[in-house]
């Protein structure tokens, strides 16, 4: 999540929801939080129950919005608008949390004279590289529409003299008083200043009074004596500027001085309840544990010290990087990894482009990719553009499929219109065991890491999927064990110490889980013994750069601290005091940056919000959470130009991951689509954007062919907006094989407003055709007052459709796959897909009865059309009552 991690320094949740509780208000948005995560929810209403405020910011009216005191309505996909204007009314009338601001953000630093802002560019800010989509794009099949050169984002700097008194440092230049035009809070300022909200009414169709209402509360909610919390879940992340939503808030937050503090924060509220440990570990192909960047061929990195020198930054914590570099590979490597071969370094591979799932999708539908693993996921439903998925995988050489049910990733090769005499994909479906079956941890949204044991033994052939990789590894390393081929030097020298002590295991080949995480924590190294034989470290203080540690995950380090602790075990109640359930990373810490919770000196913002401070007495940070700073650093403690890590920060630097200790209001050339958000409209949007003239994201990723075709921006063929969004009773294909969870949702449906209902003659419970030109679906029509057509600028009414990602053709409950509506295009940054905005049609009747050109029997007489008649005449196109 780099709109945190840019903005803070870590990617993850900063706040734990308990904290929720301790809120004054709380601003959900990009979120149906009580249906999604109703444990965590709780503690929302427990804040309510105390008197905070609860606003509820939506597309769609949701069981959130029912115990919300304040529902505001929204166009899909202009949260910037919405974030941006109430960033530009605190701004204008001086309701930010100014010495919050100029102590702990960047606030102060002067922006340089070559940074060209989007109010002078007209949407695009200095330094754009436009580049031609040619199809070619390197790995990935299509290049972006254009690129940022960001050198002249960067901060003005000064030289300084060094501390040790060896010359001079070069510093961003600063101007404490604020009243530098560049400096970063007036950027600010002019940036957002046509984010009024007039503008936001007319693009985002919110109400203007129901946003000064909203912003009013934000600003009485923050400050010395009261806290406002943020939360947000894949509403704000699946869109082409998904990352900039996030920084918007993060923005907003920094404005108000939320950060660090009890009852604020932003709760970054994850999906599935290991989807934070698959980032973490990770499932990324650009990543290796802990956030570290995988090496790139396609930077200067072909030694250690020369991937170290570009992954370490000299200040701030991540100077410590070269200690988990190294922690890591003795992890893989063991006594292979040696000082004098770089640790192993070069047996890691490369990238070489962008593998992410969109980029290989297309890949592998152009018949670059032979073999395929799909563990867990099931890109022929749920996926994007679900049939060129599906179409995909017929190029395949091999696939492999893990999962407990059969999915219809596993079953592509039989679905409709399929010919399997001509699919030469050879398939293996493994059935794996589900979670009550198999030991492990799970990491949820507040960083937490959860420790559950077997219930039951799983059914059938099913094995646990760590089994499954385990035995990968123990077959291809005896395969491999004579291999005199350079290539396999890595795989020969791997650690593969997981073989249980449990006779029943032993006895069922199961592999220790718990050897696994003691793995992943850390121990102190012992050459010629096996990692199980070796002393866990306490944390990742220990972790060094000599080899005499291994951790195969820097932050997870001492959730096993000896052999005898599993803190991830911990079950001491939810009590805010006590912070013991489970283990959060970073070293059990609940709350990060929770040094900005005392003013520079070290004391409490206020009594009521008091968490950590500086006990005089003690010398050392005090409070009911482990300190996210020096434990014994005074908050007088000057910084050291010119030194290294934390010394380079001053007592009152509380941002310890960022290279200045400051959070970044402006964040100068970390992210790939501009220093600052600005509003685009989503790549198939229904109006033109009012805010610049550049209409979607300059950055965005895309790939425009016959079989990702998009609609035109403003089409008149797609005019109303479709979201989509899960079901608390249907989470995909685990629970479609639940009869007593299908018959509460037995089938897909389509959200519509009544008065586009009216106009389309449809009744609620009718079928309902939703195309765009990737494909269509039906479903029945919930025809419902959650969705509130919305008036924009210039009169123009829109509407808009809601629809669960949650159905395909297999399980008890059953339905088309949204996937099959949207198109392939993603964020340049994280290349998230843009599956929550886009543009459709609807029609009333059968997707059957459109193909064949028969009449409805569905819809009464006297509303019936010939559909084929429609389509032919291009009577079926229209946008709804004017």
């Amino acid at each position: 999540m780099p709109g945190l991690g840019t903005s803070f320094g870590r990617g993850g949740a900063t706040t734990y929801v308990q904290d929720l509780q301790n809120a004054d208000c709380i601003l959900i948005e990009g979120s149906n939080f009580a249906e999604c995560h109703p444990v965590a929810f709780r503690f929302v209403m427990k804040a309510k129950e105390r008197g905070a405020k609860i606003i509820h910011v939506d597309p769609r009216y949701t069981r959130t919005s029912a115990v919300a005191d304040l529902y505001a309505p929204i166009r899909s996909g202009t949260d910037i608008v919405f974030l941006g204007a109430l960033i530009g009314w605190l701004l204008e009338n001086e309701r930010y949390f100014k010495e919050y601001v100029v102590a702990y953000t960047n606030a102060s630093f002067i922006v340089g004279e070559a940074f060209g802002d989007t109010e002078d560019l007209d949407g695009l800010f200095s330094g754009f590289i436009d580049v031609p989509a040619d199809g070619r794009g390197g790995a990935s099949g299509g290049p972006a529409p254009g690129t940022y050169d960001v050198s002249s984002w960067q901060f003005e700097t000064e030289q300084v003299a060094r501390a040790d008194g060896n010359g001079t440092v070069a510093v961003p230049k600063r101007d404490e008083t604020l009243a530098h035009p560049r400096c970063v809070i007036n950027v600010l300022r002019r940036h957002f200043a046509r984010y009024t909200p007039e503008l936001l009414e007319d693009v985002c169709g919110t109400p203007r009074e129901t946003f000064l209402e909203i912003a009013n509360l934000l600003a009485d909610n923050s400050g010395r004596e009261r806290t406002t919390a943020f939360a947000y879940a894949v509403g704000w992340t699946q869109h082409t500027v998904g990352v900039q939503y996030i920084r918007t808030a993060a923005i907003l937050q920094m404005l108000l001085g939320n950060m660090g503090r009890p009852g604020g924060g932003i709760m970054a509220l994850r999906g599935h309840a290991n989807i934070q440990g698959a980032t973490d570990i990770p499932t990324l192909y650009d990543l290796l544990p802990g956030y570290l960047p995988m090496p790139s061929a396609l930077r200067e990195e072909q030694t250690l010290a020369q991937y170290l020198k570009n992954a370490t930054k000299p200040t701030g914590w991540w100077s410590n990087t070269p200690k988990y570099v190294v922690s890591l590979l003795k992890a893989y490597y063991g006594d292979a990894a040696t000082p004098e071969n770089d640790f192993c370094y070069d047996y890691l591979p490369q990238i070489v482009g962008d593998h992410s799932t969109l980029p290989t999708q297309i890949a592998m539908k152009d018949g670059n990719v032979k073999g395929y693993f799909v563990i867990g996921q099931n890109p022929a439903s749920s996926g994007l553009n679900a049939e060129l998925a599906r179409a995909a995988l017929e190029r395949l050489e091999w696939m492999v499929v893990v999962d407990a049910y059969e999915t219809e990733t596993a079953a592509f090769w039989r679905r409709e219109g399929a010919d399997p005499a001509r699919i030469g994909t050879e398939l293996f479906f493994i059935p794996s065991a589900v979670v009550l079956e198999k030991d492990g941890s799970m990491t949820n949204t507040n960083r937490l890491l959860q420790w559950h044991d077997r219930a039951l033994e799983p059914a059938g052939d099913a094995r646990s999927d760590l089994y499954i990789i385990h035995q990968l590894g123990l077959r291809l390393k005896k395969l491999y064990a004579a291999s005199t081929d350079q290539k396999d030097r890595g795989l020969r020298a791997l650690v593969w110490d997981y073989t249980s002590e449990d006779p029943h295991e032993r006895a069922l080949e199961e592999p220790s889980a718990l050897k696994v995480l003691n793995e992943i924590s850390g121990y102190l190294v012992e050459p010629g013994k096996a990692p199980s034989e070796c002393a866990q470290v306490a944390g990742f203080a220990q972790l060094k750069d000599d080899g005499s540690t291994a951790s195969g995950c820097w932050i997870y380090s001492g959730v096993t601290p000896d052999k005898q602790t599993n803190r991830a075990r911990n079950r001491k109640g939810d009590d805010v005091a006590a912070l013991d359930w489970g283990f959060a990373w970073p070293a059990n810490r609940r709350m990060l940056y929770n040094r900005a919770s005392a003013d520079p000196a070290g004391k409490p913002w206020s009594e009521r919000k008091k968490y950590i401070y500086w006990d005089e007495a003690a010398r050392k940070w005090a409070g009911p959470d482990v300190p996210d700073f020096p434990v014994d650093k005074p908050p007088g403690a000057a910084a050291k130009p010119g030194a290294g890590g934390l010394d380079a920060h001053s007592g009152s630097d509380p941002f310890i991951m960022q290279a200045e200790g400051r959070a970044q209001l402006f964040v100068a050339g970390a992210l790939k689509d501009g220093p600052l958000p600005a509003h685009y409209e989503p790549l198939e949007s229904v109006v033109r954007n009012l805010v610049y003239r550049q209409q979607s994201n300059p950055t965005l990723r895309q790939w425009d062919r016959d079989d990702n075709r998009y609609n035109p921006p403003q089409s008149p063929d797609f005019p109303y907006v479709l979201t989509t969004y899960r079901l608390t009773e249907q989470s995909g294909i685990m629970t479609r094989y639940v009869p007593w969870l299908a018959e509460l949702q037995p089938a897909l449906f389509a959200e519509i407003d009544p008065e586009l209902a009216v106009a389309k003659f449809v009744r609620n419970g009718d079928w309902v055709t939703i195309s765009t030109l990737v494909g269509e679906l039906e479903a029945r029509a919930l025809v419902s007052g959650r969705m509130r057509p919305l008036r924009l600028g210039k009169g123009q009414r829109v509407h808009q459709i809601g629809i669960p990602y949650n159905y395909g053709p297999l399980g008890h409950s059953s339905g088309d796959a949204v996937g099959d509506l949207v198109s392939l295009a993603m964020d340049p940054n994280v290349s998230i897909h843009e599956a929550k905005t886009i543009s459709c049609n609807l029609r009333a009747g059968r997707r059957a009865s459109y193909r064949s050109g028969e009449v409805d029997r569905d819809v009464p007489p006297e509303q019936r059309t010939l559909r084929g008649e429609a389509r032919a005449h291009g009577r079926d196109g229209g946008g709804g009552p004017s």
